[in-house]
Formats: C-alpha cells, structure tokens, sequence
C-alpha cells in the first residue's frame, strides 16, 4: 500500500546491488561482484607494462654484468638471440603467471586498479588458466605477435561484446576479470537528532529484520546520490516498511529520513552493547578456565 503513486524508480528499488558477474557462491548465492570492463583493464594493462619495462631494464642490466664475465668470444649472435627470447618469455608470460598465481589472480596493475582473476564458478584462478591467458595474450591480443592491427580489433571487439567484459584469453581458459572493491565509497549513517534519541531507546526492535535493516542502511549511505523526487519517495517507501514492525510511533512531525537514521543507529548501538557483553563474558569465562588446574597436586598418587 505504500508503492501507491510512487515513481518506477522508486518502487523497482529494494536495496542497491552491484554485482554483475554472475559469480554464484556453493551455497547457491549469487555473490553482488562487478565484472571489470574494458577501461578499468586497460588501466591495468598500462600499469602491468610500465611495471615489465623496468623489470626489463633492470633484468638486461644484470644478464649484461653476467655477459660481460664471460671470455671473450664465447657470446655469439645465436646466444643473444636465445636470452633475448628467453627474457622475453619472461616479462611477457612468466609475469602474469606468476603474479597471478602466487598474488591470488592479481598482477601488479590489477591490484592498483582492485581487479582480480578468477574461475568462472569463482574459484581462485589456476595455473594452467593463467598460462593459457598469457599465451593467448601473447599471441592475438598484447603485444599480439599474429597479425597484430586486425588481433587488437578483434579482441577490443570481443572485450566490447561479452556481457561480462571477457576477453580472448579469458573465453579461451574459462576465467574472469571482476572488481575487488566496492562501486561507491560508504558514507557514514547520519547520526540520531537528539530530539528522536529517547523514542530510539524505547523502540522495539524484535520483528526489524536484517535484510530490511541493511536496505535502509544502504539508502542511508547512498541518499545523496538520488535526486527528488527519487529520494523522498524511497525515505517514505522505506519508513513504511519499518513503521510496520516497530512501536511505538515517532514524534509528529520529524521526517522520514530522521526516523530512519534513528532506528538504525539504536539497532547497531544494541548490537554493540551485545557484542561487548559477549565479549566479556568470554574473556571471564577464558580467564576461570586459565586458573582452572589440569594437573594432579604434587604427592598426589595414581
């Protein structure tokens, strides 16, 4: 009865979900992770080989000290072309491999930018996934060694298509690039106008849910990020809701969003005050089993 002459907007609202990667967790929950697209990968991407440049100046700087130690005349064109393969080899697809396999799924870029490798089913990425990436990165996409123009097209193309941002070599080993971070920074729940703080203190919160509990939560710190009429109707959306399992009523007069704010913070100020005296407790109880004696008394016989 609440939803009556409210906006489209407003009433398709529940509680802001983010997450786009269709990653399903094994308890059958879909996990609100974002699928990286293309500019914050290309971002990465960029990081990554600023990264493997200095990596390659200062592996050409180490393998020149170690060449020059050599006799002369034992370093000739067909073994310089072998290290330069070999450190090629290195930067190009051992980098990426072992970044992501020892920094679960995350090269250097891709930490910076909050982005992370994974399975498809949202397992931790594996080696042979990482290899196949790179080889096929290697090969069509960057530097791209075949047909290097039409290889960039194609995959930009891909990248571009692919509901999830997948690229070539992620189609090729089964894996996905998602966001590690949140969309939108948390900002602070208003705090209770000291007006409401004793009709706070007496509410019953008993039939307050949590699912509901975090959509205000999430409205709360995500209000200033809606225009009017949006907002209001989702405050007066929302307190209708809540006004339906709490008692007793607010002071006349006070708005939506400053009853809001006060039922949740009271609802987070009680859950603190239960933590802390389970906290307590533990820690007493810790203490008497501490002092508790496990052993015999001396001179005590079997």
């Amino acid at each position: 009865m609440f939803t009556v002459g409210v906006s489209t907007a407003a009433r398709a609202w529940t509680a802001p979900g983010w997450g786009d990667a269709g990653l399903v967790s094994g308890e059958a929950v879909e996990l609100d992770v974002r699928a990286a697209r293309v500019g914050s990968r290309v971002l990465a991407l960029l990081l990554d080989v600023l990264v493997q440049l200095v990596a390659g100046l200062l592996l050409a700087a180490l393998a020149g000290l170690a060449l020059a130690a050599l006799p002369y005349g034992m370093l000739d064109a067909a073994m310089e072309r072998a290290l330069l393969t070999v450190g090629l080899v290195l930067l190009l697809v051992g980098y990426p491999v072992l970044c992501e396999r020892f920094n679960d799924g995350r090269t250097p870029g891709k930490a910076v930018v909050g982005l992370r490798v994974v399975s498809l089913d949202g397992a931790p990425v594996g080696f042979r996934q990482s290899l196949t990436r790179a080889l096929v990165g290697v090969a069509v996409e960057w530097p791209g060694l075949v047909l290097p123009l039409l290889s960039w097209a194609v995959g930009l193309t891909v990248m571009l298509s692919d509901t999830r941002g997948r690229r070539l070599g992620d189609l090729a080993a089964g894996t996905l690039v998602v966001h590690t971070r949140p969309a939108t920074r948390w900002r602070p729940v208003p705090a209770t106008v000291p007006e409401l703080a004793g009709w706070a203190y007496s509410l019953d919160l008993s039939r307050l849910d949590a699912g509901l509990a975090l959509a205000v939560r999430q409205y709360l710190a995500r209000a200033h990020g809606f225009s009017e009429p949006a907002r209001g109707e989702l405050a007066r959306l929302l307190w209708g809701q809540v006004a339906a399992v709490t008692s007793p009523p607010p002071p006349a007069g006070r708005s939506e969003v400053a009853c809001l704010a006060a039922v949740i913070a009271e609802r987070h100020r009680r859950a603190r005050r239960l933590l802390a005296g389970e906290r307590t407790l533990t820690e007493a109880l810790w203490q008497q089993f501490r002092a508790t004696p496990t052993d015999d008394p001396p001179g005590r016989s079997a």
